[in-house]
């Protein structure tokens, strides 16, 4: 299965309450409180956004965090490249690939179509987006409408 991990998925909740407030800086734990996230999470996340330059700081009594750019101006994809890495579905995926398999692969040039899909919602999905869903992102109960396993054998 393929799932971003709960550190991306907190990070991202971290960048859409700071997209909340207008250019206004943040402590940390108003960010903690603001996301229902604890603390010393709320610290590590901001250290990594703020490092990879998403997120800026302000030291002292009166500082905090704020976003460095629009939320408009900022992907899905970016978000994921700081807190995962970029997206790569199969070893042959990514920029850096040494597969020894891949001169006899006959599906890795599927995955790596594949990927690039994935690759371009996601640089079309922005933190405005995430902060303010579309209708066309409403969430569906997954579990409604089970897809069939074509490995199962019955049950």
């Amino acid at each position: 299965m393929l799932r971003i991990s709960r550190l991306t998925d907190y990070g991202t909740m971290i960048l859409v309450h700071l997209a909340g407030q207008d250019a206004g800086l943040c402590s940390a734990s108003d960010v903690a409180a603001g996301t229902h996230l604890a603390l010393p999470t709320v610290q590590k996340l901001l250290k990594t956004l703020a490092k990879s330059g998403l997120v800026g700081s302000v030291r002292g009594a009166d500082g905090g965090y704020r976003l460095t750019r629009a939320p408009e101006e900022i992907t899905a994809a970016e978000i994921l490249n700081v807190l995962e890495g970029p997206v790569a579905i199969t070893e042959c995926s990514t920029e850096t690939h040494q597969c020894e398999l891949e001169p006899l692969c006959q599906v890795g040039s599927a995955w790596q179509k594949i990927n690039r899909a994935i690759r371009s919602v996601m640089e079309d999905i922005r933190l405005s987006d995430l902060r303010r869903p579309p209708t066309e992102f409403v969430l569906k109960d997954l579990r409604q409408s089970p897809v069939a396993n074509p490995y199962s054998h019955g049950s």
